[in-house]
């Protein structure tokens, strides 16, 4: 399918989803929760030029965490390893920031990989090897009962993970076309997140933030915050801010992506649905709120974290 929109057709290529990543930005930044963004803050370890902080970013993207964490000051001396499985994302990231970042307080040294986040947080050399590890909106992605307790082994004693942006069991499109149709797609689309498989494997879910924050309450780490952290994206007198009319054609397009060929709903009718559903964006009209959390937590103060288990 091809979208005709203002901003031209809208096609499922790594351009455009580099573009609805940089569109993200904005939503993301009104988002994230401040009383956990703060706790994060509050609880960093001091770090040196001598002994930098080590920071681990897992499904790092184009880089718009490590913008925000330099834009906000988050960090003074930096190790920042940036880590996709996406070779055009990270080729992306490394046109965007540079290898050093010194700004303020601010001195990140920066290195990128390419690979997959357990294979790579689950080598030898990479066992309790950093102090913050960051998932931001990556573990609704991935199957939580293999994927957490892998990652987690990757923290020194003592370390923080900050997990952000987990999408947690609610897709809300306003003004409503059909009530009741509104409803079945939305239950169908968040089902088909239940249902996702990649290589076979689980791939997440669509409550994945509670099962999160439920489970890691079992697990042997703490819990130091958690929080909301819902996109709400709304028309204001001057239209969508930033880019975020295209944020809103790129979910709407992931939605008829999911469901295009669903043996529940009627071609046509959904189709139209669709249709409609752009036209409310290109009106300024469409309201869209998802419902996610965000997550800090520490591993043990003590080397048995990487026995963890509880999922």
């Amino acid at each position: 399918m091809t979208v005709p929109t203002q901003f031209g057709p809208l096609t499922p290529t790594i351009d455009s989803f580099i573009r609805y990543l940089e569109a993200k930005r904005t939503v993301d930044d009104r988002a994230l929760n401040a009383f956990v963004w703060q706790t994060l803050a509050n609880e960093l370890p001091a770090a040196t030029a001598e002994r930098p902080l080590r920071v681990l970013e897992v499904g790092a993207g184009i880089g718009t965490m490590v913008e925000r964490l330099v834009d906000q000051q988050m960090f003074g001396h930096t190790e920042y390893t940036a880590l996709d499985e996406n070779p055009l994302l990270i080729a992306e990231f490394l046109r965007r920031l540079p290898s050093r970042i010194q700004r303020g307080k601010s001195d990140i040294c920066l290195e990128s990989f390419v690979g997959d986040a357990l294979s790579f947080t689950t080598r030898a050399e990479n066992k309790c090897a950093w102090d913050l590890l960051i998932a931001h909106a990556f573990l609704d992605l991935v199957d939580l009962p293999t994927a957490v307790p892998d990652l987690l082994t990757c923290l020194k004693p003592g370390g923080l993970f900050y997990f952000s942006i987990v999408f947690d069991g609610a897709t809300i499109l306003q003004p409503e076309i059909d009530p009741i149709f509104d409803t079945h797609i939305e239950h169908l689309y968040h089902l088909a997140m239940d249902r996702r498989l990649n290589q076979g494997q689980p791939s997440g879910n669509s409550r994945s933030g509670r099962h999160l924050l439920s489970n890691l309450q079992q697990m042997d780490g703490i819990l130091l915050a958690a929080g909301a952290s819902d996109w709400v994206v709304y028309g204001g007198p001057n239209g969508y801010p930033a880019d975020e009319a295209f944020f809103l054609h790129f979910i709407i397009h992931t939605i008829y992506t999911a469901l295009r060929d669903h043996p529940e709903l009627d071609p046509d009718r959904f189709s139209n649905w669709i249709a409609e559903r752009h036209a409310q964006i290109d009106s300024g009209k469409l309201i869209f709120v998802a419902h996610q959390l965000d997550i800090l937590g520490q591993v043990p103060k003590s080397p048995a974290h990487d026995k963890v288990a509880g999922f």
